[in-house]
């Protein structure tokens, strides 16, 4: 795909001025994160978020097909938390290697034990996924991940179009500057939230934002706790350490947060090894036995593994997931990158053999979320001569390296001087659903967001300081 801003990229001099002008620009349109050096305060100071002067070109038709598989990845996450037997099958192996995702599925065991309380069930997800560039330079549409837990910039991509529109206007192309999508992922979150609430059926109960005590990134979540206000529901933020105080359960398993009733639960925490402290995994299994809504329950945190991802993949296992639906299965399965398992035995040493052979087709994935966790290169070839006689490798999956043709777009940071450099573009599309007991009430999709990174980082997002907002500019 070549770049219509060619001539434009080669102007220092115009560069910098448009540079100028759009991060005052985005600035006024609130594209905010609080510094790396006071990440648990606005008071002083907070910068713009990083962002492309330009927005990146996007195949109409991968744009069409990302929106149209949304709902398909709704039903499935969905079903997936339904199915213990799936899950528990699926997590056997991982369990007993991977610390982390044994806690997680504790809490899921004693949860059903215990009997689910909740009956009013929310997904706000976020399926990600890159261009491949096909043999003849066609692109095709290729999953990376989907997040079930915390997917976040919903907010921020809801401001950055009319940086973009303002950037192509100053340089007279108003035409182009139209055909930047709107785009208000914020207020499809906001409203899956607002569903839920409602079916709760509590008028002066609370939503509860689980929020980390240093979050640089409060804007975005501020984005949907507006619009939510909006709609006169009121969001408390909480630390996982605050509900471990001052959260309890009456005899009915109703959550109270300093005495006030909480009907929804939403997660911005709770995703990593390392925002779990004992007292914090107490909070969280206080507040999965709760019957308040939450956003993820555990079962969908867990259908959001990496080991999960690579089983539905496996021959038959959507068709056992989803009866009776060939044509999501269809769309689905399309969108399919290459995934293998690496639990012990002839078909994990298998995929071994072909990483290690060649190296440069292939990314070695954790079951991590937050970016910069997946080894690439000689760091996998390292790991998985370290890893191929031990039972410790069946907690990574293994995945078919995506290769999109880059392209040229100019960076912008704060404390950088512009940037112009080869590129890759990763697309999300934001999914809502709602289910009460077993009847779905909403499934849709609530946006998009793009975040753009030079060739050379190979793994990490807008968070993680590698990859910066953008927005598609269809073509």
């Amino acid at each position: 795909m070549a770049t219509s801003w060619g001539s434009l990229l080669q102007d220092e001099q115009q560069l910098e001025e448009l540079a100028r002008q759009a991060v005052d620009r985005a600035l006024a349109e609130g594209v905010l994160l609080r510094t790396k050096q006071e990440p648990s305060s606005s008071d002083q100071v907070v910068s713009y978020a990083p962002f492309t002067l330009f927005p990146s070109l996007v195949p109409c038709a991968l744009l069409e097909q990302a929106y149209a598989v949304q709902m398909d990845f709704n039903l499935l996450v969905d079903a997936v938390s339904q199915n213990a037997v799936f899950l528990e099958q699926t997590l056997s192996s991982t369990i007993k290697r991977d610390n982390f995702t044994a806690k997680l599925f504790d809490i899921y065991k004693q949860v059903l034990k215990e009997g689910i309380a909740q009956t009013v069930f929310l997904g706000l997800n976020r399926s990600d996924y890159m261009f491949q560039s096909n043999a003849d330079g066609s692109p095709a549409l290729k999953q990376i991940e989907i997040n079930t837990i915390s997917a976040s910039f919903g907010g921020l991509a809801s401001r950055t179009p009319d940086v973009h529109r303002h950037v192509l206007n100053v340089l007279n192309k108003t035409t182009e500057a139209t055909k930047i999508l709107s785009n208000n992922p914020s207020k499809g979150l906001a409203l899956g939230i607002a569903k839920a609430w409602e079916l709760y059926g509590s008028a002066n109960a609370l939503v509860l934002l689980i929020a980390q005590e240093k979050e640089r990134n409060i804007f975005d979540q501020r984005a949907i706790e507006n619009e939510l206000l909006a709609r006169n529901i009121h969001v408390i933020r909480r630390r996982f350490e605050d509900v471990s105080e001052k959260g309890s359960l009456d005899q009915d398993r109703k959550l109270f947060m300093d005495g006030q009733e909480v009907a929804v639960v939403y997660f911005r925490d709770g995703y990593m090894p390392s925002q779990y402290s004992l007292q914090n995994w107490e909070a969280r299994l206080l507040l999965e036995r709760s019957c308040a809504v939450k956003c993820p329950d555990i079962a969908t945190q867990l259908a959001g593994t990496k080991k999960v991802q690579q089983e539905l993949s496996r021959v038959g296992m959507l068709e056992m997931l989803l009866p009776g639906q060939s044509e999501a299965i269809a769309r689905l399965r399309a969108t399919f990158a290459g995934l293998y398992s690496l639990d012990m035995g002839e078909e994990g040493d298998q995929a071994i053999a072909e990483a290690l052979t060649a190296p440069s087709r292939f990314v070695l994935k954790p079951q991590r979320e937050g970016g910069g966790n997946n080894l690439y290169g000689e760091e996998m070839v390292q790991a998985l001569e370290r890893l191929k006689d031990s039972d410790e490798r069946a907690s990574y999956i293994l995945m078919e390296k995506i290769e999109p043709e880059p392209f040229r777009n100019c960076l912008l940071r704060p404390g950088s001087s512009a940037r112009v450099v080869q590129c890759i573009s990763e697309l999300g599309i934001f999914g809502v659903y709602v289910r009460q007991g077993k009847t779905l009430v909403m499934n849709t999709h609530a946006g998009h967001l793009l975040r753009t990174k030079a060739i050379e980082h190979a793994d990490g997002g807008v968070a993680a300081g590698v990859a910066v907002l953008d927005n598609p500019y269809p073509v």
